[in-house]
């Protein structure tokens, strides 16, 4: 070998025996930085876990739940291709509240408020009218949430005046979609037929039953519109306190919010176990028993207020929810939800309601058919002068209502949710906020 030659060679030799004892420091290096931020990041959520679940009192208004999560690593969402009304209407979930300007701050201890409708004007009407005589509705973010788009349901809400308001609009609602699923596809079975020999397509129900889209539209559009509000508006996905919901069939007392206000704030120290708040017995008829005590029993369905941490469990149980063979979302928790927290779930509530539910027609009875449901909206609920303010009382105890009545765990559901395509639709709203990216279907 020519002197040169090897002489270079001496030198490569000498340079990668001065090197490689430098690269594996550097290696090393980085993998203690790693596991030492992998650790901290291990501990953080630890610590919150921890703050969340041995103190409920302290979640009321400052909850440590995460805010992104990842059910299932092996799921991916797919969601219905949108046409242009429901790419119009989710342009218009993006925009900021109205009446700002009015309404310029929410202090501190506020609570938002959600109303979910459908397509009842009537009632709307009286709910909206109720709602403009609550004490301290002022305070409040009213966050007006629509199945569907119905130009009358939506002037109606353009008209609010009394607060801060936000309409939201499922996009995926079957009511956006005549001619596709989740509305009714071309080929799909209809009521008991047999896909095989029909060569149509869908899944019955466990009672043979095939999906029908505007019974469907109940749970998905529940189900959305919680996932929306808690994990995808600006306006509530930072938001930790507690958030009230009610329908179109709610009416809404004038101590309704200051009602709640007061149970929110008691919860930690009466019923620290206590899930949630409500507004009216879970016995839909009863109009409370004019105790003086405050109520611990099985939530209901009128005027219910919950916080993050609450969410994140019941969010954390979207397989179960959306497996489950019944097309209503009340009925899907009672039954297979709140029996897998493994303890019962009690919600606070004073001993008269302030809140009551009103009408005959059901949610989508007899629209667009006949026999349509004949109900002019006059059910308003008579007041009296004690239902107007405030009558909750810090130093009452607490009655727990242990027998818990109507459905329970073991209640097989009414049917109308067999259709995979709906269990698959179901479960993607819980992933949408939560992944990047979603198929379209």
């Amino acid at each position: 070998m020519p002197a040169a030659a090897a002489s270079s060679h001496q030198h490569r030799t000498r340079l990668r025996s001065r090197t490689a004892p430098l690269l594996l420091l550097v290696v090393l290096a980085v993998f203690v930085v790693t596991e030492l931020l992998r650790s901290s990041s291990r501990g953080g959520f630890t610590a919150s876990a921890r703050r969340a679940g041995s103190s409920p009192a302290k979640a009321n208004h400052s909850s440590a739940a995460p805010r992104k999560i990842l059910l299932d690593p092996d799921f991916t969402p797919r969601l219905p291709r949108q046409s242009p009304l429901s790419l119009s209407l989710s342009a218009r979930n993006a925009l900021p509240p109205r009446n700002t300007a009015r309404f310029p701050a929410l202090p501190d201890g506020h609570l938002k408020i959600v109303l979910y409708v459908h397509n009842r004007p009537r009632y709307l009407r009286l709910v909206v009218d109720s709602l403009s005589r609550v004490e301290g509705i002022g305070e409040a973010l009213l966050i007006v949430s629509h199945d569907g788009y119905f130009p009358e349901m939506d002037k109606i809400v353009q008209g609010i005046d009394f607060c801060q308001v936000k309409q939201i609009f499922a996009p995926y609602s079957p009511h956006l979609f005549p001619d596709t699923f989740p509305g009714v596809s071309p080929g799909d079975c209809q009521s008991k037929d047999n896909a095989k020999e029909k060569r149509c397509k869908g899944d019955p129900d466990q009672y043979g039953n095939h999906r029908s889209p505007r019974i469907v539209s109940l749970k998905h559009h529940w189900w959305w519109m919680m996932n929306t509000v808690w994990d995808g508006l600006q306006e509530t996905m930072d938001f930790d306190g507690h958030i009230l919901f009610i329908e179109e069939d709610h009416y809404i007392f004038p101590n309704a919010y200051r009602n709640a206000q007061l149970l929110v704030d008691l919860k930690p120290k009466k019923c620290p176990g206590c899930y949630a708040i409500n507004l009216a017995p879970s016995d839909v008829k009863a109009k409370g028993e004019g105790w003086e005590s405050l109520v611990a029993e099985k939530m209901g369905n009128i005027g219910y207020a919950f916080n993050r941490t609450v969410w994140r469990k019941i969010h954390a149980k979207a397989k179960q929810f959306c497996a489950f063979d019944e097309y209503n979302w009340d009925i899907t928790m009672w039954a297979t939800v709140y029996p897998s927290f493994g303890a019962p779930v009690y919600s606070l509530r004073g001993p008269r309601r302030s809140a009551a539910h009103f009408g005959k027609c059901g949610l989508h009875q007899g629209q667009g058919s006949s026999n349509v449901c004949v109900d002019n909206g006059s059910g308003a609920v008579e007041l009296e002068e004690i239902d107007k303010v405030p009558n909750i009382k810090a130093d009452w105890p607490v009655r727990i209502i242990q027998r818990q009545e109507g459905y329970q765990a073991g209640f097989k559901g009414w049917g109308g949710w067999g259709d995979r395509r709906d269990r698959e639709l179901c479960l993607s709203f819980a992933y949408m906020y939560h992944v990047k990216d979603q198929s379209p279907a």
